[in-house]
């Protein structure tokens, strides 16, 4: 309801009260009615439930069917260790997720825990979810607002809305009834819930609780809005899906080939489906994926970016649109006097320093001084001049119903007064000529397209020790100033990197159009002409605003429904989006965005919590690099994937081609397993540490329709794996003796990862170049694989337990040879595959230049 539209005796009317309070009996019936002056919130998912999403994989389920039908076969050894593999990777990714944070917690917080209300005309302390609308409220600077009021008597009173609105701005209240509709910023005979008591007293009537309120809309609108599902895990379910229908057909295709060709038992043709799920399905890859995001976690941690959810890592790298706020993430939150028109400097800095009531003494540094932002940035501006206070005789305090402040100081021989205000006013009131007092108004006219706020300076001398609003007439007009909250040069830099990255910047702020617009001009955004103010998008349908959002990048006056409207239209235009915010006000849309960025030092509690990241500085430079480090680590992963398939298809083809040839299973389980996790332990964690590429921020983001696997992947995947297949089942086949040939079969397949694992180092580039030897862990994983290899190999519990034997140093050295011979076939494939596209791609250029 626009309870900012009624007079105080219709409100009082409305809600049956009057200035007395209500009565206790009342109080109590309306509490009973409408319920207390809380929030409601969403259950909360249960332990087990946190704990089993990670068990619900597609190919974690077939893993543990593979182990349970080892278990009702009475394999019992080689189905715990499948069974242990599964729980231990589901175990590590709910460690990693156990810290994530609720949206909703510090909303709470935001209400005040008691306040002061009037019962029977006393005043009484309750707790605030004890408020029902009619009650009467005290506030007095200090206090956070406990429910939203329509405030009947105020005086000098300023509050600090940021929280709802975004801007750091106080805002100075009246009682007085609004016509018309006006935004939660312009409802100034309002205070809101949540928003805090700066200065002066007041008196307001209780006319929403709970859920009803600014924030309790803001909660609500949160508990409505889904979490996104990240790139990464979009594209691993895609992923998942593929290798299981792979598998399946493969099982399907088998039972009926070898059962009618061969007539094979059941028996067999069930061990080999096993050992073939076993061996195909890259039940290491999952962990390998944690350590990578986790690593990337850390990283960014470093570098001042919290992060939340490990999928939030690679996300990072897939945005294609940061929408912003203003306050505070591309300004400093800290209003500045960027321009001063004066005749008289000596003159002007003296109402600066003296018209004024922050500062009090004469040591006081500017850095002590809290308060006021504007009065903040006055003296910030004359801080250097070391000019010495005038003592204060008399002084007549700003107030929005004249637009003036006026203070009355002692001079050598008369007195003076300084005045500062609204230019308008002080022309009105100062001794220029026609033409003088057209040209300032152009001056200042000037300063405000810049949105600027603008400031008018004048003084008088007088010989009488008494000051009225009537000695304020004939005044000496000594300039103006303008003052803005400036955007932040790191910010500047980073716009500027980001749009390099093919990644769009937009500004979305509860700041007004003009200064809006002049903040987006100065930190370079690109569609800077036309801004979508609030009233216009409430005029837009959802799919008016798609077909608009991409070609504007300034947003003002907006809501909270305003931010989150703009999101999620961009989302339909699948845009991947990330929002920036530190205000109550920004949690809808930093929850509703792919990734929530809220600021963690001025940040709200609840912006913090509604976010995926946190940055700890506050620095929108930050967000760049993030981006930097989540495309390092989507190239990794790529990398690790490349990695895994083509050696886990070379395991599967194995069992296939035994199980074509009519012969017997080359390798068991437990071997299958050790070659997978030994690779797993070693080799795969090596390229998580690879640094990132060189033109990780000047190639656009990737395409979010592509699949983690492109049509060269899937190239790359098959003839690996049989280069690595064919030559070791070969060589295996050439010796008597299961355990040789299992030995030899086993060698070769993980010598061949390790070979394959230093290509995949670079997707079309060669693989030894100058950062091979920046990357120590790809060393030192090798080292562990070799000692892990002679191990099982060589000492006889081991070779016991896997069914393996020793070889001579001729068979070792042919296995070494069939893996060079991997190596160097795959460095000319990328070579050839490296010209073939740089040959398109200029194709493609040549094509759209003409």
């Amino acid at each position: 309801m626009k309870w900012y539209t009624f007079s105080i005796n219709d409100i009082k009317q409305k809600l049956k009260t009057d200035e007395s309070g209500l009565v206790k009996a009342e109080r109590q019936n309306r509490l009973k009615q409408n319920g207390p002056n809380e929030m409601t919130q969403k259950e909360q998912a249960k332990l087990w439930q946190k704990i089993a999403k990670h068990f619900t994989d597609l190919l974690m389920l077939v893993l543990i069917g593979a182990a349970l039908l080892k278990f009702a076969t009475g394999e019992v050894v080689e189905g715990s260790i499948i069974l242990l593999v599964v729980i231990v990777n589901g175990l590590v990714g709910y460690w990693q997720e156990r810290k994530a944070e609720e949206s909703l917690d510090g909303l709470k917080q935001m209400m005040g825990q008691e306040a002061t209300a009037l019962i029977e005309s006393q005043p009484v302390n309750v707790a605030s979810e004890e408020l029902v609308q009619g009650d009467i409220v005290l506030l007095k600077a200090g206090d956070v607002v406990p429910a939203d009021l329509r405030l009947i008597e105020v005086h000098d009173l300023t509050m600090e809305e940021a929280i709802l609105t975004g801007e750091s701005e106080p805002v100075e209240k009246t009682n007085a009834k609004i016509e018309g509709d006006a935004l939660a910023g312009d409802q100034l005979n309002m205070a809101f819930s949540g928003t805090l008591v700066q200065t002066g007293t007041a008196r307001g009537l209780v006319v929403e609780t709970g859920d009803a309120t600014e924030i309790g809309q803001i909660n609500q609108a949160l508990q409505s809005v889904q979490a996104q599902t990240t790139p990464l895990v979009k594209k691993m379910h895609q992923l998942n899906k593929q290798i299981f229908r792979g598998i399946l057909a493969l099982i399907v295709f088998l039972l009926f080939f070898t059962s009618f060709r061969y007539g094979m038992d059941w028996s067999l043709l069930f061990s080999a489906s096993i050992a073939l799920i076993v061996s195909m399905i890259p039940e290491g890859l999952p962990a390998v994926m944690t350590m990578i995001l986790s690593m990337g976690v850390k990283e960014m941690a470093e570098e001042n970016a919290i992060i939340k959810g490990m999928p939030t890592v690679e996300t990072l790298g897939s945005m294609t649109v940061i929408c912003s706020d203003k306050t505070g993430t591309l300004t400093k939150n800290e209003m500045t006097v960027t321009d001063v028109i004066t005749e008289d400097s000596v003159m002007i800095k003296e109402i600066m320093n003296n018209c004024q009531e922050l500062k009090t003494k004469n040591e006081q540094s500017i850095e002590e001084i809290q308060g006021n932002p504007t009065e903040r940035a006055l003296l910030t501006y004359i801080s250097e001049e070391k000019m010495e206070l005038k003592p204060i005789l008399a002084k007549i305090p700003f107030s929005s119903s004249y637009k003036y402040m006026a203070t009355l100081h002692e001079t050598a021989k008369r007195h003076i007064i300084f005045v500062k205000g609204a230019p308008e006013v002080l022309l009105a009131k100062a001794q220029l000529t026609k033409e003088d007092n057209q040209a300032w108004q152009e001056q200042g006219l000037s300063l405000a397209r810049k949105g600027q706020r603008v400031l008018g300076f004048a003084y008088k001398e007088v010989s009488s020790a008494e000051l009225t609003h009537e000695d304020l007439n004939d005044l000496t007009f000594v300039g103006m100033a303008g003052i803005i909250d400036p955007p932040k040069e790191s910010a500047i830099k980073a716009v500027a990197q980001a749009q390099q990255a093919g990644i769009s910047v937009k500004m979305i702020t509860g700041d007004h159009k003009a200064t809006a617009q002049a903040i987006s001009e100065q930190i370079g955004l690109k569609h800077t002409s036309k801004v979508l103010e609030g009233i216009d998008i409430d005029l837009l349908s959802d799919e008016e605003l798609s077909t608009v959002v991409d070609k504007v990048d300034v947003f003002a006056r907006t809501t909270p429904e305003h931010k989150l409207r703009i999101v999620t239209a961009l989302q339909k235009k699948e845009e991947i989006v990330g929002m920036t915010g530190d205000g109550v006000n920004d949690a809808p849309a930093l929850k509703q965005a792919d990734v929530g960025i809220a600021m963690g030092i001025k940040g709200s509690e609840v912006s913090k919590q509604a976010a995926d990241m946190v940055l700890a500085d506050d620095n929108f430079y930050t967000i760049v690099n993030a981006v930097k480090e989540g495309r390092r680590i989507f190239d990794n992963l790529q990398k690790t994937i490349n990695f895994f398939l083509p050696t886990a298809l070379a395991q599967g083809l194995i069992v296939i081609v035994a199980l074509l040839m009519n012969r017997p299973l080359p390798l068991t389980p437990i071997q299958i397993l050790w070659v997978n996790m030994v690779t797993t332990i070693t080799l795969s964690y090596a390229l998580g540490f690879e640094k990132v590429s060189a033109d990780a921020m000047n190639r656009s983001p990737r395409d979010t329709k592509a699949g983690i696997l492109s049509g060269y992947n899937f190239f790359r995947i098959i003839y690996v794996s049989l280069l690595i297949m064919v030559p070791a089942y070969l060589l295996a086949m050439r010796f008597d003796g299961s355990a040789l040939q299992q030995t030899i079969l086993l060698q070769s397949i993980v010598l061949g990862q390790a070979v394959y694992m230093i290509n995949c180092r670079e997707l079309v580039d060669p693989a030894i170049n100058r950062r091979f030897f920046e990357n120590k862990l790809l060393f030192i994983s090798l080292g562990i694989l070799l000692v892990l290899q002679l191990t099982v190999i060589f000492l006889p519990l081991a070779q016991q337990f896997i069914g393996t034997t020793a070889l001579t140093v001729g068979q070792q050295l042919v296995i070494m040879g069939n893996a060079t011979l991997l190596f160097l076939v795959v460095e000319i494939e990328k070579r050839i595959s490296k010209t073939i596209i740089q040959r398109k791609a200029k194709s493609a250029s040549q094509c759209m230049n003409d």
